[in-house]
């Protein structure tokens, strides 16, 4: 598996296979050059686009080589965007929920690592055939949007599909070294983590939405909807949901989104008005299962640092290096 660790690593020019999730403005420059620096891969959260902010971002990242990452379907309305990232030389461009054949064309065209989230096996051989360089299998725990396929049967299930092609990283529920240690033994070549990166120092968040995320005692305080699609007035394609924290508004909604699409022409300004006042007993905080195995607000260097670690002490990468050492030294 530690083959599969360093060819990963030495393809995109990183110390640790871990990459940011791209959250929708909340992955901004400051976090994303962050996680490089430490050794990972910073991925701006492009998310629906938005060309100032986009560029703003860059900007915040002072130079530093960083990825960004689209939601497809949203991009496909507004492809100069592409354009606007691709001005600025970034090491990747991510995919995510939708068809990407055009995109991916075009970003390979100029060089640039093309990543893929998908959700599954289906998704992942198309992808592989569009000329993706890297597959990203995110199981239904992570937060933000996505499908019902678990990390743990999917990861390997993608392995078996394309990994001879092509690396695959494994998202949704990692946040400490154990999920990092089962994702390698998996058969993925790295890990995207969002809601850890979430609760950090740089993640462009409010204070009160990542104190949430720390007081969440169980993955069950989390739940897959399409209620703040809804309130937000802002629906997916089926079939993907949002996983998100539970508060009063999905107390309220659950089970009954007949009925909030009736009251709709009320909820929605009230939603967008929590939204903007970060009152997150309305407004939803996007974060995922793993948001129980996370304790405390870190530096996105400590997150990085901890996480490697924490994998090491389980399979003993460092002893591998070193036997691997010796033997190139014998």
């Amino acid at each position: 598996m530690f083959e599969r660790y360093e060819q990963f690593t030495k393809q995109l020019g990183i110390r640790h296979p871990v990459l940011l999730a791209p959250m929708d403005l909340v992955a901004g420059g400051k976090l994303a050059a962050a996680v490089t620096n430490a050794g990972g891969l910073g991925i701006l959260g492009g998310g629906y686009g938005d060309e100032a902010w986009l560029r703003e971002q860059f900007a915040a990242a002072q130079g530093t080589r960083v990825g960004v990452g689209f939601i497809t379907w949203s991009l496909s309305r507004q492809p100069h965007l592409l354009d606007v990232c691709i001005e600025h030389s970034p090491a990747a461009i991510m995919f995510s929920f939708g068809d990407a054949r055009e995109h991916i064309a075009k970003t390979k065209k100029h060089g640039i690592l093309t990543i893929c989230q998908v959700q599954t096996v289906a998704m992942a051989r198309e992808a592989v055939d569009y000329g993706a360089d890297l597959i990203v299998a995110q199981g239904t725990e992570g937060g933000g949007h996505g499908v019902a396929c678990g990390t743990v049967s999917l990861v390997p299930a993608i392995v078996d599909a394309v990994g001879a092609k092509v690396p695959v990283a494994a998202a949704g529920g990692i946040a400490d070294g154990r999920g990092f240690a089962a994702a390698l033994a998996l058969g993925a070549s790295a890990i995207v983590l969002g809601t850890r990166f979430y609760a950090s120092k740089e993640a462009i968040g409010h204070d009160d939405a990542k104190r949430r995320i720390v007081e969440c005692k169980g993955g069950e305080e989390t739940v897959r909807s399409i209620l703040f699609d809804m309130a937000r007035d802002n629906v997916w394609p089926a079939p993907y949901a949002g996983r998100v924290l539970r508060n009063d508004f999905t107390e309220k909604w659950l089970g009954r989104e007949r009925d909030l699409l009736q009251q709709l022409h009320v909820e929605h300004p009230r939603y967008m008005e929590a939204r903007a006042h970060h009152q997150y007993d309305t407004a939803a905080v996007i974060a995922g299962e793993s948001a129980a195995l996370i304790h405390d607000v870190l530096p996105a260097k400590a997150i990085v640092e901890n996480i490697v670690r924490e994998m090491d002490e389980i399979l003993g990468y460092s002893s591998y290096r070193q036997r691997h050492e010796a033997k190139a030294h014998a």
